[in-house]
């Protein structure tokens, strides 16, 4: 079992990573939605409604991690945010399995 984590910036290499890794016999784990990024699906919230979706959100996906046997970050160019980071940084606490599809500077 893989967990994707990565910026939500990069929801086409979500998908694409998200069916190479089911094609691989993999079950996967992934960001709510590869359609659209979480501040846009949570425009109909303002304040402190919008902020506690996105709480919820990033700890919904720490527990994903608990699930996963593997973290694959989603890193196109390199790049990490600092949400992945702190992913990046709670799988490796936790003695997951970590590939990126960039060489992880973090």
């Amino acid at each position: 079992m893989v967990c994707l984590c990565g910026s939500v910036r990069f929801l086409a290499e979500f998908d694409a990573a998200s069916l190479s890794e089911t094609l691989a016999g993999r079950i996967v784990l992934s960001v709510g939605s590869h359609r659209q990024r979480d501040e846009d699906a949570l425009a109909h919230l303002t304040g402190a409604g919008r902020a506690a979706a996105l709480d919820r959100l990033g700890e919904l996906h720490l527990r994903k991690i608990d699930l996963a046997d593997e973290v694959l970050v989603i890193n196109p160019g390199g790049y990490v945010g600092e949400s992945t980071r702190r992913e990046i940084a709670y799988a490796r606490q936790t003695g997951k399995g970590m590939r990126s599809l960039e060489p992880l500077m973090v």
